[in-house]
């Protein structure tokens, strides 16, 4: 009997304003999609080198919750303006977590505990990095 699907949710725009060179993009309004682009981009070859399938939420849309599904890749959420991210995540957690194995990468210490106590793991953002940078790392091995 095959395992379950392991999912990865992100925080995303907690991961965003974790790490340096993303918040740095995140400041600027402008530029502000470009810290999610980058984002998503190394959200990417994490799962396409760990086969773990990753969710990303944000805080956010405009007109209801919305989500976007790659064909074989990254799902994405946005919240309604009248839910957060962290509400997200939490649900998904409380539905799914006793199904499959589930992570949850936050900045958030109201989500890390909230999520421990309804079964799925936590991650920080700088853990994650570390992730992102051994896949992206295999990947480049791979290719060479």
């Amino acid at each position: 009997m095959p395992s379950p699907l392991s999912y990865l949710i992100i925080d995303g725009h907690s991961v965003i304003h974790a790490w340096p060179e993303l918040r740095k993009e995140h400041i600027v309004a402008s530029r502000r999609h470009l810290a999610r682009t980058e984002l998503l981009k190394r959200l990417r070859n994490l799962q396409d080198m760990t086969g773990v399938q990753v969710v990303a939420v944000f805080d956010g849309a405009k007109q209801g919750t919305n989500e976007e599904r790659e064909r074989d890749g990254l799902q994405i959420i946005y919240a309604d303006p009248g839910t957060t991210a962290d509400t997200i995540i939490e649900r998904l957690v409380a539905k799914y977590a006793s199904e499959r194995p589930m992570r949850v990468v936050s900045a958030d210490g109201m989500v890390r505990e909230t999520i421990l106590s309804l079964g799925a793991d936590w991650l920080s953002p700088e853990i994650l990095r570390s992730m992102c940078d051994s896949a992206e790392a295999s990947m480049r091995s791979r290719l060479a």
